[in-house]
Protein backbone atom coordinates (compact mmCIF):
# COMPACT_ATOMS: atom_id res chain seq x y z
CA UNK A 1 0.00 0.00 0.00
CA UNK A 2 1.39 2.98 -1.36
CA UNK A 3 1.22 6.24 0.93
CA UNK A 4 -0.27 9.09 -0.11
CA UNK A 5 0.23 11.49 2.17
CA UNK A 6 4.03 12.08 3.83
CA UNK A 7 5.56 13.41 6.72
CA UNK A 8 6.73 16.55 4.94
CA UNK A 9 3.24 17.24 3.96
CA UNK A 10 1.56 16.10 7.40
CA UNK A 11 4.31 18.28 9.21
CA UNK A 12 3.58 21.10 6.40
CA UNK A 13 -0.10 21.33 7.13
CA UNK A 14 0.53 20.99 11.12
CA UNK A 15 2.78 23.96 10.39
CA UNK A 16 0.29 25.76 8.83
CA UNK A 17 -2.73 25.52 11.65
CA UNK A 18 -0.73 25.67 15.03
CA UNK A 19 0.54 28.76 16.81
CA UNK A 20 4.31 28.77 16.24
CA UNK A 21 7.03 30.66 18.52
CA UNK A 22 10.62 31.36 17.88
CA UNK A 23 13.29 30.68 20.76
CA UNK A 24 13.37 34.35 21.91
CA UNK A 25 9.40 34.54 22.22
CA UNK A 26 9.63 31.67 24.39
CA UNK A 27 12.09 32.97 26.11
CA UNK A 28 10.08 35.76 26.94
CA UNK A 29 7.15 33.32 28.75
CA UNK A 30 9.75 31.19 30.06
CA UNK A 31 8.72 32.92 33.82
CA UNK A 32 5.22 33.07 32.94
CA UNK A 33 3.51 31.52 35.34
CA UNK A 34 0.55 31.16 32.51
CA UNK A 35 2.81 29.30 30.21
CA UNK A 36 3.54 25.33 30.49
CA UNK A 37 6.31 24.29 28.47
CA UNK A 38 6.00 20.47 27.47
CA UNK A 39 8.46 18.76 26.25
CA UNK A 40 7.45 15.76 24.22
CA UNK A 41 10.30 13.71 23.58
CA UNK A 42 11.80 10.32 24.39
CA UNK A 43 13.31 9.24 27.60
CA UNK A 44 16.53 8.40 25.98
CA UNK A 45 16.34 12.11 24.32
CA UNK A 46 16.34 13.80 27.49
CA UNK A 47 18.73 11.64 29.04
CA UNK A 48 21.36 12.45 26.59
CA UNK A 49 20.06 16.05 26.14
CA UNK A 50 18.69 17.49 28.85
CA UNK A 51 15.34 19.78 28.96
CA UNK A 52 14.17 23.01 29.44
CA UNK A 53 14.02 24.28 33.09
CA UNK A 54 10.41 24.25 34.15
CA UNK A 55 9.35 21.80 31.29
CA UNK A 56 6.49 19.59 31.98
CA UNK A 57 7.99 16.08 30.65
CA UNK A 58 4.98 14.20 28.68
CA UNK A 59 6.16 11.74 25.91
CA UNK A 60 4.49 12.00 22.71
CA UNK A 61 2.81 8.74 22.89
CA UNK A 62 0.68 9.53 25.74
CA UNK A 63 0.23 13.07 25.46
CA UNK A 64 -3.72 12.65 24.04
CA UNK A 65 -4.16 10.46 26.81
CA UNK A 66 -2.96 12.97 28.84
CA UNK A 67 -4.63 15.29 27.74
CA UNK A 68 -8.97 13.64 27.74
CA UNK A 69 -10.19 13.86 30.98
CA UNK A 70 -12.15 10.91 29.71
CA UNK A 71 -8.48 8.55 29.70
CA UNK A 72 -7.65 6.89 32.75
CA UNK A 73 -4.58 8.31 32.01
CA UNK A 74 -5.09 12.17 32.32
CA UNK A 75 -3.33 14.27 33.88
CA UNK A 76 -5.01 17.91 35.62
CA UNK A 77 -2.65 19.92 34.27
CA UNK A 78 -3.35 19.77 31.10
CA UNK A 79 -7.25 20.95 32.00
CA UNK A 80 -6.03 24.45 33.46
CA UNK A 81 -7.20 26.78 30.65
CA UNK A 82 -5.72 29.63 31.99
CA UNK A 83 -2.28 28.76 30.76
CA UNK A 84 -0.79 28.17 27.31
CA UNK A 85 0.95 24.94 26.63
CA UNK A 86 4.04 25.47 24.30
CA UNK A 87 5.25 21.76 23.28
CA UNK A 88 8.85 21.34 21.80
CA UNK A 89 10.23 18.43 20.51
CA UNK A 90 13.86 17.75 18.98
CA UNK A 91 13.51 19.93 15.55
CA UNK A 92 10.12 20.99 15.71
CA UNK A 93 8.38 18.02 13.56
CA UNK A 94 6.64 16.07 16.32
CA UNK A 95 5.90 19.07 18.10
CA UNK A 96 4.18 20.71 15.17
CA UNK A 97 2.06 17.37 14.73
CA UNK A 98 1.31 16.86 18.37
CA UNK A 99 -0.51 20.64 18.45
CA UNK A 100 -2.33 20.14 15.55
CA UNK A 101 -3.73 16.79 17.53
CA UNK A 102 -4.32 18.64 20.32
CA UNK A 103 -5.75 21.38 18.46
CA UNK A 104 -7.88 18.87 16.69
CA UNK A 105 -8.98 17.31 20.50
CA UNK A 106 -10.28 20.91 20.95
CA UNK A 107 -7.78 22.74 22.70
CA UNK A 108 -7.15 26.46 21.66
CA UNK A 109 -4.25 27.43 24.04
CA UNK A 110 -1.62 25.22 22.38
CA UNK A 111 1.58 26.13 20.20
CA UNK A 112 5.05 24.97 19.74
CA UNK A 113 8.78 25.85 18.95
CA UNK A 114 9.74 26.56 16.15
CA UNK A 115 13.13 24.17 15.34
CA UNK A 116 12.56 22.69 18.91
CA UNK A 117 15.10 21.48 21.20
CA UNK A 118 17.86 21.85 18.50
CA UNK A 119 16.82 25.54 17.79
CA UNK A 120 16.93 26.03 21.68
CA UNK A 121 20.65 24.70 22.33
CA UNK A 122 21.53 26.76 19.03
CA UNK A 123 20.56 30.00 20.21
CA UNK A 124 21.96 29.52 23.86
CA UNK A 125 18.73 28.91 25.69
CA UNK A 126 18.94 27.83 29.27
CA UNK A 127 18.84 23.94 29.95
CA UNK A 128 19.19 21.06 32.49
CA UNK A 129 20.32 17.59 32.81
CA UNK A 130 17.06 15.11 33.06
CA UNK A 131 18.45 14.61 36.88
CA UNK A 132 18.53 17.76 37.90
CA UNK A 133 15.28 18.51 36.12
CA UNK A 134 14.11 15.36 38.13
CA UNK A 135 16.15 16.87 41.76
CA UNK A 136 14.22 19.89 41.30
CA UNK A 137 10.80 18.45 40.92
CA UNK A 138 11.25 15.86 43.91
CA UNK A 139 14.22 17.47 46.06
CA UNK A 140 15.13 14.95 48.90
CA UNK A 141 13.88 15.69 52.10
Amino acid sequence: MPITKGYQQLVSEAMAVVRTYSVPQTLARLNDPRTQIVDIRDVRELEREGTVPGALLAPRGMLEFWVDPASPYYKPVFGDESREFILFCGAGWRSALAAKALQDMGMTNVAHIDGGFTEWVKQGAPTETLEAHKARRHPKA
